[in-house]
């Protein structure tokens, strides 16, 4: 019975628990976590104005260099095309033939010219000459009709001849003296075109000479030559198409003179200046490889203002656009050597601003040519040799 009484009794309700101390050992680690986050702010504060407030960064940048556009220099009809897009030619190899056929055409018609010009200037001082002949004939001929004259006149007075034998003196005089005028214009006119030069510095022979030269230089010409060394692209030409003087052909992109022209915001500009050194990250290496350079220009203006179509922000609906400003980048020519780029690859710039000393805008003028080349010289030399062996043997041991 007590048993069962025992089950039927309530149970007695537990104890309510007792509230625990306050935990410092959790207390401790919120402050040093605290403290840590506080730590990282102020380092990342130090890492911010040390580092990254001198620095101005864009992925706006892109590589670009010289693209010379390779023209024929006269019209002609192409029969050789001696270099393909992505082959690399030197500077003064031959791209492109033009049909010789008009130019020697040209050549040999001024040879031909000069040769005329050669023997009718001859002839003109032969002719000199023979006016010179003449006006001596007319000298001697006017003083034996003085002396004849002279004879006849006192005769007269003593009826010993004819008046008529006088008047018919007299007129031969007047005749040979009007002769020898004659002949001595005659002389100085054949004289004027030959005296005080040689020969071959006539004007005639010169201008000859000049023409045989241009169609000498005309005929070199069909030679489309590199003015530099690079690489090919944007090849149009083809074999049998008529060309005219100064259509595009060709472009050759010298790989070696590269720079990137990085698009600054407007506000990214107050701390830039020409000479800064600057760090280029190309999307085609990644981080692998990273370009080194210079600040060495900026645009005159936005790009914008200088578009096709430049904005007109004078209207009613205008919405304020950040500017961009193009800043140019010089990069070095070893890291081009070890890593090529290629025109309109992506980039990105990042350039050091701890230096603010140098100028926002260049300081002097241009000092140094963009580029230069030699290979269009015409060897004018050989053409006057040429000219000179036409003269040569046209004057025929001729007096010069």
């Amino acid at each position: 019975m007590s048993t069962v009484a025992e089950r039927a009794a309530p149970a007695t309700p537990p104890a309510p628990p007792v509230a625990a101390p306050p935990n410092g050992r959790r207390r401790r680690v919120l402050a040093l976590i605290t403290l840590g986050l506080v730590v990282l702010g102020i380092l990342w504060a130090a890492y911010w104005f040390l580092v990254l407030s001198r620095r101005e960064s864009t992925d706006d940048a892109y590589v670009n260099g010289n693209k010379v556009v390779i023209s024929a220099r006269q019209a002609g009809t192409v029969i050789a095309v001696l270099a393909d897009d992505t082959q690399r030619v030197r500077a003064g190899q031959v791209l492109v033939r033009l049909d010789p056929t008009d130019s020697e055409v040209a050549l040999a018609r001024a040879a031909s010219n000069l040769a005329e010009t050669v023997r009718r200037v001859r002839q003109q001082r032969e002719t000199a000459e023979q006016y010179d002949s003449l006006a001596s004939s007319r000298r001697i001929e006017l003083a034996r009709a003085r002396e004849d004259l002279a004879g006849r006149e006192p005769l007269i007075a003593a009826h010993a001849i004819a008046p008529e034998d006088v008047r018919h003196a007299r007129e031969a005089v007047a005749l040979a003296e009007a002769g020898l005028a004659q002949a001595q214009r005659q002389a100085r006119a054949a004289h004027a075109l030959i005296d005080g030069i040689d020969l071959r510095d006539n004007p005639a022979v010169l201008e000859a000479k000049a023409e045989y030269r241009d169609a000498w230089i005309a005929h070199s010409r069909n030679a489309v030559l590199a003015p530099v060394s690079g690489y090919v692209a944007e090849r149009g030409v083809q074999l049998g198409q008529r060309v005219q003087a100064g259509e595009a052909l060709m472009t050759v992109v010298p790989l070696e003179t590269l720079w990137v022209d990085a698009n600054f915001k407007e506000v990214q500009l107050r701390n830039l200046r020409i000479g800064q050194p600057a760090t280029v990250r190309s999307d085609l290496y990644g981080g692998a490889i990273l370009f080194h350079g210079h600040v060495s220009g900026m645009s005159a203006g936005t790009g914008a203002a200088f578009a096709l179509l430049p904005p007109q922000n004078a209207s009613g609906n205008w919405i304020k656009v950040v500017q961009r400003v193009p800043v140019r980048i010089d990069l070095e020519e070893a890291d081009l050597a070890r890593a090529p780029l290629r025109v309109g690859l992506s980039t990105t710039v990042t350039i050091d601003t701890s230096d603010r000393r140098g100028p926002v805008l260049a300081p002097h003028e241009a000092s140094r040519p963009v580029g230069v080349t030699d290979v269009y010289a015409t060897d004018l030399a050989a053409a006057n040799a040429e000219a000179d062996r036409i003269i040569a043997r046209n004057l025929l041991g001729g007096a010069s």
